[in-house]
């Protein structure tokens, strides 16, 4: 798809989210409510006596999976297959760079995984909840969100361009 129509229809998307919902796109609350289910799950006392875990369940009453940022994501993945499965895309792989291995890009991956959700908690939101939707509304978080995304990636991306090329 052009990229130009891709982010044409990606803010009108955005768009009616915040008509029709009040508030726009996100991730990383899904990411948060799979979390505290699976924590719910294995030490139910820890969250019954935990702060975060008690304010977590007064804010979202009906439990952390009946969020609508779980449905959005959980559509997401449903969506993605469905359309690799219809163009013929499904198989598994893993990409990487001439470089290096599979075993790097994996780990590698998963630090910078660890460390983006490490900052989406502290920022408030992902790219899509904080910088995008708060670009959308133009909020000054989501223009420094952005701004730190893009000038964090320009800032590592020297050290981590031969892994790539």
């Amino acid at each position: 798809m052009n990229p130009y129509l891709a982010g044409t229809l990606l803010g009108l998307l955005l768009l009616a989210t915040i008509y029709i919902t009040g508030r726009g796109l996100g991730a990383s609350g899904a990411v948060k409510g799979f979390t505290v289910a699976a924590v719910e799950t294995v030490a139910k006392h820890h969250t019954e006596t935990a702060k975060f875990y008690k304010e977590y369940a007064g804010e979202h009453s009906g439990g952390p999976l009946m969020n609508w940022l779980v449905f959005e994501v959980v559509g997401v993945v449903i969506g993605a297959f469905i359309s690799g499965l219809i163009s013929n895309r499904l198989a598994f792989k893993i990409e990487h760079g001439p470089n290096t291995t599979s075993r790097t890009r994996v780990a590698t991956a998963a630090i910078g995984g660890a460390l983006f959700s490490f900052g989406a908690q502290l920022g408030r939101g992902c790219t899509s909840g904080a910088a995008l939707s708060g670009m959308a509304v133009l909020s000054t978080g989501g223009l420094i969100t952005m701004a730190a995304i893009f000038g964090g990636a320009y800032a590592f991306a020297y050290f981590f361009r031969k892994l790539w090329i």
